[in-house]
């Protein structure tokens, strides 16, 4: 479901919880209360919501604490695209209320990084890093992401734009997959079911499906075992997808034959999160890891303001919301 409606009661007066100062969103509708709320104090009695945009990479804790005492709510804006940390609390929510996520907000940051990885892994730009680091020159041949083949796991609209952003270095085919078989512009996209046979052709995966209970270890033991020799695993979507365990097995499984690791990983983000000290996967061969930077560049304030002043518009309109992924009740 990507489009329902959701009527303000502007005759109650409802307020609109932003973890972006109001005053720092141009033209927003006139009618509601607007208040800023990032995780701290209540700015007033949740009680009085009848819109709340989650506070942004605040942690689950912080982006369900005043939903028990919204009972006025009727819709629950996050400013990811995921919604793992907010849908157990969806039962829980006065009946009719929406969940809206916010696809299209980080496709550009999240796609860029996913560039960023694999070009950096492929280009064994870490191993330069600490080259420099000794004053080494370390001249070698590495892979180039042109002529290889590329598969989306996840085939939204951040795993879209990541094959807009994979066009121009000429690689020579792309894999989509999604969770039910379709079309696109571009080509085919496959489903789950097509994984198996699909996994051995890639040089490259990208991962940019949603967390969910059918998603969690979808790349496990076997799913690793099935990709080729020397192919890249990418992670911008949510640690839980990939098994930690099953990863850290194959890239340790034959030192001897494989002493940078059979397989290369670069990953935004971990399972556990944050990535604590001493965790092997730190050390782990052939593995780059960032701090689940994918969103929050300079890109997500400008296109998160524009989306949350076009919901809001919708909202106060009566109009159908998008991007709605949950219905209370």
């Amino acid at each position: 479901m990507t489009s329902v409606s959701v009527s303000a009661d502007l005759s109650a007066a409802p307020d609109v919880w932003l973890p972006i100062p109001p005053e720092e969103i141009e033209e927003l509708p006139e009618g509601p209360r607007y208040l800023y709320w990032n995780g701290d104090g209540y700015p007033d009695d949740p009680a009085r919501c009848g819109f709340y945009v989650v506070p942004y990479m605040k942690g689950p804790e912080v982006a369900v604490r005043p939903l028990a005492e919204m009972s006025r709510v009727r819709v629950v804006q996050t400013l990811t695209a995921g919604v793992d940390h907010v849908a157990p609390a969806v039962d829980r929510l006065p009946s009719g209320t929406l969940l809206c996520n916010a696809r299209g907000v980080h496709d550009t940051s999240t796609s860029e990084l996913a560039l960023t990885l694999i070009l950096a892994s492929l280009r064994a730009v870490p191993e330069f890093v600490r080259a420099q680091e000794r004053e080494v020159w370390l001249p070698d041949v590495h892979p180039a992401l042109a002529d290889r083949t590329v598969l989306i796991l996840g085939y939204g609209a951040i795993g879209s734009a990541v094959e807009d952003r994979l066009v121009p270095f000429e690689v020579s085919s792309v894999l989509r997959v999604a969770r039910k078989e379709r079309s696109s512009p571009r080509g085919p996209v496959h489903g789950l079911d097509a994984l198996p046979g699909l996994l051995p052709r890639a040089d490259v995966v990208v991962v940019c499906t949603p967390l969910t209970e059918q998603t969690r270890h979808l790349v496990d033991a076997d799913f690793l075992a099935r990709m080729k020799d020397g192919a890249l695993l990418v992670n911008v979507a949510r640690g839980g997808v990939v098994d930690t365990e099953a990863l850290l097995a194959e890239q340790s499984g034959d030192p001897d034959r494989w002493p940078r690791g059979r397989l290369r990983a670069a990953l935004d983000v971990t399972d556990p999160e944050p990535l604590p000290s001493g965790h092997p996967l730190w050390r782990a061969p052939g593995v780059l890891i960032t701090p689940h930077v994918g969103g929050p560049s300079s890109a997500f304030l400008p296109r998160a303001r524009r989306m949350v002043r076009a919901q809001l518009w919708r909202w106060v309109s009566g109009e159908p919301l998008e991007y709605t992924v949950a219905r209370a009740g």
